[in-house]
């Protein structure tokens, strides 16, 4: 499959575009950066074509599928040419900045028969296997609540994610990561309850928050995030006779063996997960998903996404900070 790279982000550099060279199902043909010169630094790093202007990459006849980490406030436009063009699009997350522009991306997907993917990624590292296993094992007993938090100190004031034209804030960002992780535990049939955003009154966006969220059978899940925090990447799910906590549970490198632990009354064990590599687990996925036309499953997943990020910001009380 002949994949083309919509702009260089450092995400691409680091760590998707090595994963596609490392996937003989993909053929690396070219990347697109507004200027040549930067997409001439990626094309000589990944022995593609430097192509200047994203038109002109989407416009291709040899390129299949693109992947997209252009920042969130951008989708909208590229994602939908990319599209209408006829090319398969692996987008970075936030898909939308709401969830009526997420809508209308998957409704352009559906009517041209095309795969949309949102690079939730560690979605398909293998710890989180190994926790549903003990899951289903009754290793904890019933589920009680599940907890998340995802946050980071602040980052440089000139950061994408600091402007709100371009979809900046935590919500679009950091959230996404335990709002995904409490779909994947407690499934799809869950609602916000309450959220608070903080925002950055010079900024006008949110630096910060918080949510409570349950699903059909009331059990709750707390996620928490932000870009003003000490670094935390964790969950835990507590059951009625046991907790399970994951360490490390959205940013593992592929070097990185993760560390499970299931504590119970009586004990407590550690279980190292062997290093797994979720940027080409996720790009094997979309491979996948294209050959066998399993869209739908996708499409469901991006709206479900979106529908829990807009709850929180119109649930969320907005308190201004600074």
């Amino acid at each position: 499959m002949n994949i083309g790279v919509l702009g260089c982000a450092n995400i691409a550099f680091r760590s998707v575009i090595p994963a596609i060279k490392s996937i003989p199902d993909f053929n690396l043909i070219a990347v697109a950066s507004r200027t040549l010169s930067k997409a001439q630094e990626y094309a000589d790093k990944f022995q593609c074509e430097a192509i200047e202007g994203y038109d002109n990459l989407i416009s291709r006849k040899d390129i299949d599928a693109i992947y997209l980490p252009l920042p969130t406030g951008m989708h909208a436009e590229y994602v939908n040419k990319c599209l209408e063009a006829g090319k398969h699009v692996l987008a970075e997350k936030s898909l939308g900045m709401n969830y009526d522009e997420v809508k209308s991306m998957v409704d352009v997907a559906r009517s041209k028969n095309l795969l949309l993917m949102e690079n939730y990624m560690f979605e398909y590292h293998s710890q989180h296997k190994f926790v549903f296993n003990l899951i289903q094992n009754n290793e904890i007993g019933e589920l009680r609540l599940f907890r998340s938090i995802f946050g980071f100190p602040p980052l440089d004031k000139n950061n994408f994610r600091y402007n709100k034209a371009l979809g900046g804030g935590s919500l679009l960002d950091a959230a996404g990561y335990p709002i995904k992780a409490s779909q994947i535990f407690l499934g799809y049939d869950i609602c916000v309850k309450a959220a608070n955003l903080y925002y950055d009154k010079s900024l006008d966006v949110d630096i910060y928050g918080s949510a409570y969220l349950s699903d059909d059978k009331g059990i709750p899940s707390e996620i928490s995030f932000g870009f003003d925090n000490l670094y935390q990447c964790n969950y835990e799910i507590w059951g009625s006779k046991g907790k399970i906590f994951a360490e490390r549970a959205f940013t593992p490198q592929p070097n990185y063996s993760p560390k499970i632990i299931l504590q119970k009354d009586t004990e407590t064990k550690e279980y190292l997960i062997e290093p797994d590599n979720h940027f080409e687990n996720i790009l094997k996925e979309f491979h996948r998903a294209i050959q066998q036309k399993d869209f739908e499953t996708h499409y469901k997943k991006l709206l479900n996404q979106a529908k829990l990020q807009e709850e929180i910001r119109n649930i969320s009380t907005k308190n201004f900070i600074n």
